[in-house]
This record gives C-alpha cells, structure tokens and sequence, in this order.
C-alpha cells in the first residue's frame, strides 16, 4: 500500500524523515525515497528497491549527505517516488498513497488536452504520482490542483507535496480512507505529518491536529493552516483497525491495540452465546497482527492463550518481501518456527487478522498437523472477504476471485451465488453454514468462524457510516 512522514522545522530534519519513514515499512514492500531542501531552492532526493534490504540499509549512507530543513519520504508499494516535477507551479517534490483505476482514461484526457508526454516505465505504465502531478499542473493555483485532481480519480489519492521554499502540503483523501495527522515539535521547533501517530511520538512530537476528509493543509515550522476545508462524510478503512495499522497508532482517536483485544473479546462472547466455542488445549494468534486478538479471545473465553509457533523475522522481516507468490508462500513457511511441546497432542484455536486467499494459512494448519496437533481451530477477525479493495492497494490480489470466500460461494452456487454474498457471510444462514463447511474441509480447519461485521464495527467504537465496510458488504 504505502505510506509518508514529511517534517518542516528551524532545524535539520533529515534525521526526523529518515526514522519516520523507517517506522512506515509495515506499509510497503517494493520502494522507498526521501526528498529534502533547504527552502532556499534546490533538492535531493534518493529512491532505493526495498525488495531485498530494509529502508534503513538502503538509506543509512545517503543520510550522511543529505541536508535540509524540510522533507518528505515514503515507502511505496507500487511505483518509484517521491518524484521531483516542474510545471506551472514551479519545481516541487510529491509523493502520493492510493489507487487510480481510472488511469488510462485520464492519461488520454491529458494528452487530448495538449499534454505532451509523460515518462513511461520499463511495464509501459505511467508512473501514479507523475500523473498525479500532471493533474495538478492543470489548474493554476497549487491546492486548486490538487482538489482538481482528487476529484478526477476514481479510488483515493492522499498526498505530500514539498515546494522549493520548503513549504510541505498534506491532503487527505476526498472520503478520508488513511489518516493523515500532524505532530508539533515538543521543542517548538517545527512540525510533521504523518500516517502513523506512534511514529512523531517517537520522535519528540506531540499530538497537534488529524486532517478531515478531503482536507488540504499547508505546514511550515511556524505553524499549520488548513487551505481547503474538510468534507462531511468519510469512510475511513477499517482493515487499519483490523490488520495493518501498526499496534501503537490511533484513529480518529481509537488505538489499534485496544480495538483489537476488544475485537477477540467481542468474537469470543458471540461465540458463546451461540454455543459455539470449541474445547481447546490454547488460544493463539497468527502472529503477528492476529496475536492481539487471540488475547482478547482467550481472555474472555477464559483458554489459555500460547504460542505454539513463533515467527522468524530477523531475515525475512515483513518490511522486504519478494513479490512473487511462490517465493512469498515458501518464506512464509521457513518463517514459522513451532515448539511442538505446546502443539503435540493438543487442540488449538488460531485467530487470524483475516482471512483472504486462503493459501498461507492451509499452510500453517498442515504445519501444525505435521508437528502432531490433535485438532486445529480457526477464527477471523473480520467478516468474510467478498469484494477486491478499489480505494487502496494493500493486497496483492486484482480479481474477486482472487478471495476464497467469493470462490468458494462460485463452487456452491456457480454465479447465481453472486446474489446471496450477504447470507454467505452470515455464519446463522444455511448458506454461511455450507461456506463455512467448504473452506474447512478445503484448508483443513476442525472449525472456522468469522468475526460479525456488526462486532467489528462494535469494537472499532466510531460512528459506522464514517467506516468503509466495502470489501465485506460491497457498500461505497
């Protein structure tokens, strides 16, 4: 998917930039860059592969160069950036985090339009923030062009765009999909912007200000300023809650530790009133995201929480990964390590963050058996995924038949199935109960169990219609 950190100070934020970027690799897999300048004129800037080496290998040495009292960086799962651009605006360095599904169609209008190139990769793609920032450069007033292009594109664009002066931009997307927030400097020396709140805590930051919906904020190290005001409607994503949210942030005011122990409790209590939890040996969590609501599961079903495997990190951290499936499949089972004294003969129930494809997770539970577990539980902490994400890129997948719950609804049903997707996901229906019964007898479960979207939205605690429900419920 991706994510920024950008600091406008008095005093040198090279540093600054170079950790919080660092602290937003759980967000990315491909690339990583940083910009900084002075504010007198004049950038540098560096873009390394991340695919193969953490962000702080592949930048520690250009750090020592680098100088500036503004910057911005990101770790970008798609294309190369930050990018540095000139046009009507002047020269500026932008970096972007979203999808543009409508791409090619917006490339024709620009170049219908009189727009006379734009550079092509190796793929022949346009890279995303170059277009972006040719949207931009349509209209002549710099946040005007930015409205203009988060209007144009069909998904979400959320931006930082740094202007030679050193003057850093922060908009959120139109519908408020990822937080966009503000640190002030404890020393009152400047500010930053950020997706992660623990990231400028870390820092030295203090909490000053979360951009709405839309909002267009401009930063220097006096102050803040919003320039185009916040919308009234959001639909924040809830898998940031859920899973990829790292555990020290908060939302719109929510932790994601907290909503996530209350998330195993709210999956284990509706289990027990419908009479379905299972006698278990222990409680798990698929590490690592699933680990913190396996401990609020076994706190409030009163089971012992474990953990029979532990995940190996020090080589193949989550921050570089390749992207090809195979590879990532047989990484991921090198990284599971068991202690088989707490798997042998016992029955166990994992809580996964989700659960989407389906394969690693088959993976896991034939590990298990092989390390002789008795019997193997599984719990999602989510509804069952029956849509593709078209507002952000965080999942590798581009088809809905990608999902194993949509495949396996097609292998019931056939197409007509694609008309009951909402009885499929609830689990008290026949036909959630027969989805169910399909995907155990598929990847091995003795059970499996869904978390409700309304206990999901329950543990998240913020008004539901500000969330997007879209890949469970296909509601925009």
């Amino acid at each position: 998917m991706g994510g920024f950190f950008g600091a406008v100070s008095h005093r040198d934020v090279v540093l600054d930039v170079f950790f919080g970027v660092d602290y937003h690799s759980h967000l990315g897999t491909r690339r990583a860059g940083m910009v900084v300048c002075e504010g007198t004129g004049g950038f540098q800037r560096e873009i390394h592969s991340i695919e193969n080496a953490p962000f702080r290998s592949k930048f520690d040495r250009d750090i020592e160069q680098f100088h500036g009292t503004s910057g911005i960086g990101c770790i970008s799962d798609t294309d190369p950036q930050p990018l540095l651009v000139r046009g009507r605006h002047g020269t500026f360095a932008i970096t972007t985090v979203g999808i543009i599904n409508n791409a090619d169609e917006l490339i024709e209008q620009y170049f219908s339009a009189g727009g006379a190139q734009l550079t092509a990769m190796s793929s022949g793609a346009v890279n995303g923030t170059e277009l972006v920032a040719a949207l931009i450069n349509q209209k002549d007033d710099l946040v005007e062009g930015i409205k203009f292009a988060q209007e144009q594109i069909e998904g979400s664009l959320t931006l930082l765009i740094m202007t030679e002066d050193g003057v850093v931009f922060a908009a959120r997307d139109r519908m408020g999909r990822l937080p966009v927030l503000i640190g002030r400097d404890a020393e009152g020396q400047g500010y930053c912007i950020s997706f992660e709140s623990f990231v400028y805590h870390k820092l030295g930051y203090e909490d000053a200000y979360e951009l709405g919906s839309g909002e267009v904020v401009r930063v220097t190290a006096d102050g803040y300023e919003t320039v185009a005001p916040a919308g009234d409607k959001m639909k924040i994503c809830a898998f940031l809650w859920v899973y990829y949210g790292y555990p020290n942030s908060n939302y719109e005011g929510l932790n994601v530790e907290v909503m996530r122990y209350r998330n195993g409790r709210i999956m284990a209590r509706d289990e027990a009133l419908a009479g379905t939890l299972p006698e278990v040996d222990y409680v798990a969590g698929v590490p690592d995201s699933g680990t913190p609501h396996a401990i609020g599961y076994a706190n409030e079903c009163g089971a012992t929480f474990a953990r029979p495997f532990i995940k190996y990190t020090p080589t193949w951290s989550r921050s570089f990964m390749p992207t090809n499936q195979k590879v990532r499949d047989r990484i991921a089972e090198m990284k599971q390590i068991p202690v088989p004294e707490l798997i042998r003969d016992k029955r166990l129930l994992l809580v996964d963050d989700s659960i989407v494809r389906g394969t690693q997770l088959g993976n896991t539970v034939n590990f298990l058996y092989e390390t002789g577990a008795s019997e193997v539980h599984m719990r999602s902490a989510c509804p069952p995924i029956m849509f593709s994400c078209k507002y952000l890129s965080f999942s590798r997948g581009k088809s809905d038949m990608d999902l194993i719950a949509r495949r396996v609804v097609r292998e019931l049903e056939g197409p007509e199935g694609d008309e009951h997707l909402s009885e499929y996901a609830d689990s008290s229906t026949e036909r959630g109960q027969c989805m169910l019964k399909k995907i155990c007898e598929q990847l091995g479960f003795d059970s499996l169990g869904y978390q409700s979207l309304p206990g999901m939205l329950e543990a998240i605690g913020i008004d539901p219609e500000k969330i997007c429900t879209y890949c469970w419920d296909g509601r925009e």
